[in-house]
């Protein structure tokens, strides 16, 4: 595993634990509004690289206060070793979160059989015709899709996550993603999507830096209205 970051404690990375944050590095897409930019390109002269091994230290030092970990990127998925990394993080009696772009299914269908996480995130990133503007790269969305409803029926707790982007998420693209996942889920009472407001600081490309993020005032009133018809939407 090769890890660039670490939030020692966190109350809101994963619902309902107190746990610590681990980011990998490296990731397949190329999100023009990301503000992990050195996480993605992996430049490791800008990172704080943690050897596995001081992370397993760290663990067993907070083991007392410590109910869970949230893996982010990066991607995760893209970690050759990160089944085995997650089952030393279960043997120690520890819940586990993975964060995901959903582009890799199998790996998450395999830790997901094999009881190796208890939360899932993934992200959503616009509706499906834009999915390259959002994502920076081609991307075969079919298998984020397939990703997204192999965890709706397979995962006891689960989140989807859009980041806001103000110039690229209009009302009319929010309603396209709303009905997927409405008709994705097969009305599944458990579905969850979550807004997050865009933050203009550190972004993979510069120029989206430059696009003023929505109030908070804002944020509260666009998800209001999706509400109306879509009682699974959430403020982050």
């Amino acid at each position: 595993m090769i890890l660039g970051g670490l939030q020692k404690t966190t109350l809101v990375d994963f619902p309902g634990r107190i746990a610590c944050t681990v980011f990998t590095v490296g990731c397949n897409f190329r999100c023009p509004f990301c503000h992990n930019k050195d996480l993605v390109g992996g430049d490791k002269n800008r990172l704080e690289i943690i050897k596995e091994e001081d992370f397993f230290e760290f663990l067993k030092k907070r083991k007392k206060v410590l109910e869970g970990v949230c893996i982010t990127g990066g991607e995760p998925t893209l970690q050759k070793d990160l089944f085995a990394f997650c089952r030393k993080i279960k043997s120690m009696g520890l819940d586990l979160k993975l964060d995901t772009n959903g582009s890799n299914p199998e790996i998450v269908k395999k830790l997901i059989e094999n009881k190796m996480v208890d939360y899932v995130a993934i992200d959503f990133k616009t509706e499906w015709n834009s999915y390259p503007d959002l994502a920076g790269v081609e991307v075969e969305v079919e298998k984020v899709q397939e990703t997204m409803k192999y965890v709706m029926r397979s995962v006891p707790a689960y989140c989807i996550r859009t980041t806001h982007v103000p110039t690229m998420h209009s009302d009319a693209v929010l309603k396209k993603m709303a009905v997927w996942l409405l008709n994705a889920s097969k009305d599944n009472s458990d579905l969850v999507w979550i807004l997050q407001k865009f933050r203009p600081i550190n972004c993979l490309d510069v120029e989206y830096e430059k696009i003023e993020a929505w109030s908070d005032e804002e944020m509260k009133n666009m998800t209001r209205e999706l509400r109306k018809k879509f009682a699974f939407v959430r403020l982050g």
